[in-house]
């Protein structure tokens, strides 16, 4: 009886096997899409394109599509957009009916009428009819105007997001859209740029032009005030160093700067520990070799880091925590909405002894000074064991909104210096720390920020200014992008800001009040960094490092002309000193130096 039943079973199995190998190898299955609407479906089973297998939808819808070969023009003309416009839209609509249509079986009801080349037809996938979801995409032209102009509209903006170029397969090169070079291509493909850089090459023609950014290199060198500010201020225990972002307008992996050897000589001055939180992490040879001898006379390093949940401009994260024993990120299993805050510290603790933090991500564009930072190495153990409590809090799982407030003093005494120490989210540090600071300053409130968005932060130094302190702000370019930015409204209530016009950012989320104190750190003055990130907020009083620290922010505010009291700076263009030719993505855009349109 079990032998009759074992090839029963074989029998039936045998028999599903045959009909889904005919139902997947019988015809009807699009195995092509020329144009959004037109296919080719397989109609004889043999996988191939044959000729007499061409279907074209029987309405008289139109789609853009990216087939250079298909004229588009009039097309164009009718919605008043441009031919490049109509390819990276018709880019999105091949992606859209791939999705729906590709090597899917589908249903096809031939038309009354027909034409030779394509066969008139309704195609139906899924039950649904394909002209109807294309009618509802956004997608779909009838009679020269939009279906739906509204989602036409967005598509064309995701479209122009995706800064898409022509790749020539044969060259290995690749193109704007409208580079006459690029549209001789007879084997090409439409992608967007970040896809193509680093696996192609650019064309010359439309996208690097040398002679022009060796111009603007050459104009820059001719403008560029070459006086410098003396990067680094030790008073007793603590060092306070800065990077005078004006003159290094390329990043490079050398080492020569002073944040970078100051983080190497603390690596290389440890004997027991180094607890390390990094928010961002490129793989400096120098700083690499410093750790590689560290584990060799058995320094335990602990890393924690944070874990993206987008992009990570910093890739190098990754690859870096994998070649050590003891990392943590900040990721916590069943709570994305907690994972999705960031981990935005960037301190080293070593021995329990020392501390550094600041403003300095540890990566090739805050090692090298490129981005305006600053960084303070603090030598008592008692604050450096007040770091290491919260280290210890978010190694063992409790990031974020999860971490409690401690109990101890965050105050400390260290030679001629007062310091509070203040961690986010749980201290409310703007609320309860900055906020009374900017209420009692008597004098003068100077802010170098990355970005200020904090609206209660935003209205004390509204009511500073109007009590007669002198308050000045320098903003980096790309925060005047920020939804939530407050500059308009800082400028309207009449306190002077300057946007930044070097390549680099102003990375430093700090304050200078008075020749008595200084306010840094990693957290932004945002409802992010004070209510959701893990960061940390110093507030030293020091007059030695505040009058130092006044003295870096009047050297950027001398620097940046006053038209920028007024104006903004795109970030990467030639307003931006170096932002051409520094090959960074200064405005996160996808496109760099020559290729970005504020360049050429």
């Amino acid at each position: 009886m079990k032998k009759f039943l074992r090839i029963t079973y074989l029998i039936i199995f045998f028999v599903i096997f045959c009909l889904f190998e005919v139902y997947e190898n019988s015809g009807t299955k699009i195995i092509k899409i020329i144009t959004p609407a037109e296919v080719v479906v397989d109609f004889n089973g043999n996988g191939k394109a044959d000729e007499g297998e061409n279907v074209c939808l029987s309405s008289n819808i139109k789609t853009f599509t990216s087939n250079l070969s298909t004229d588009q023009t009039e097309l164009s003309k009718s919605l008043g957009i441009s031919s490049t416009d109509a390819i990276s839209v018709g880019y999105l609509t091949d992606e859209f009916a791939k999705e729906i249509l590709l090597n899917k079986k589908v249903k096809i009801i031939p038309a009354e009428t027909q034409r030779p080349d394509c066969k008139f037809a309704e195609i139906h996938v899924d039950g649904e009819n394909y002209s109807d979801i294309l009618l509802n995409s956004g997608f779909a032209i009838i009679s020269g105007k939009a279906v739906n102009p509204d989602a036409l509209k967005q598509k064309l903006s995701e479209a122009k997001s995706l800064n898409l170029v022509l790749l020539n397969r044969k060259s290995g090169k690749f193109h704007k859209l409208d580079c006459k070079f690029g549209l001789k291509s007879s084997d090409y493909s439409i992608l967007p740029i970040k896809d193509a850089e680093g696996q192609f090459t650019p064309c010359k023609y439309c996208l690097v032009r040398p002679e022009l950014k060796e111009q603007l290199r050459k104009k820059d060198e001719k403008t560029i005030d070459k006086t410098t500010y003396k990067e680094e201020f030790a008073s007793g225990r603590i060092k306070f160093l800065v990077s005078d972002y004006t003159n290094h307008i390329t990043p490079d992996d050398k080492c020569v700067h002073i944040f970078c050897k100051t983080v190497v000589d603390l690596i290389n001055s440890s004997e027991k520990s180094l607890d390390m939180a990094i928010y961002d992490w490129n793989n400096n040879p120098e700083v690499m070799k410093a750790l590689s001898k560290a584990r060799e006379r058995n320094v335990k390093i602990r890393v924690i880091y944070d874990k993206r949940t987008g992009d990570n401009y910093y890739p190098e994260t990754y690859e870096f925590v994998k070649t050590l024993e003891n990392t943590r990120s900040d990721e916590i299993e069943g709570r994305k909405n907690l994972t999705s805050m960031l981990m935005h510290n960037k301190f080293i603790i070593a021995d329990n002894a020392k501390v550094l933090t600041g403003s300095m991500n540890f990566s090739r564009t805050g090692l090298s000074g490129f981005n305006a930072n600053n960084l303070v190495v603090i030598n008592s153990a008692d604050a450096a064991n007040y770091f290491k409590d919260e280290f210890e809090q978010m190694y063992s799982g409790s990031f974020h909104t999860l971490k409690q407030k401690s109990e101890k003093s965050n105050s400390f005494t260290i030679d001629n210096s007062n310091v509070r120490i203040y961690f986010s989210p749980q201290d409310k540090t703007v609320e309860r720390a900055l906020i009374p600071l900017i209420d009692n300053a008597k004098t003068y409130i100077y802010l170098p920020v990355f970005v200020l968005t904090h609206k209660k932060m935003t209205d004390a130094l509204i009511r500073a200014k109007n009590r007669g302190v002198d308050v000045k702000i320098i903003l980096d370019a790309t925060s005047t992008r920020a939804q939530h930015s407050a500059h308009n409204i800082i400028r309207a209530a009449g306190i002077p800001l300057k946007t930044e016009n070097y390549a680099g950012k102003v990375h430093n989320k700090s304050m200078i009040i008075d020749d008595r104190y200084v306010v840094t750190g990693s957290m932004n003055f945002s409802n992010s960094g004070e209510n959701k990130n893990d960061e940390n907020c110093l507030i030293i009083e020091n007059s030695e490092i505040a009058k130092f620290y006044r003295g870096y922010f009047e050297f950027l505010w001398k620097k940046i002309p006053d038209i920028y009291l007024k104006y903004y700076v795109r970030p990467e263009s030639r307003q931006s000193i170096g932002s051409c030719y520094d090959g960074i993505d200064n405005d996160y855009d996808g496109k760099i130096d020559m290729s970005d349109d504020g360049c050429r």
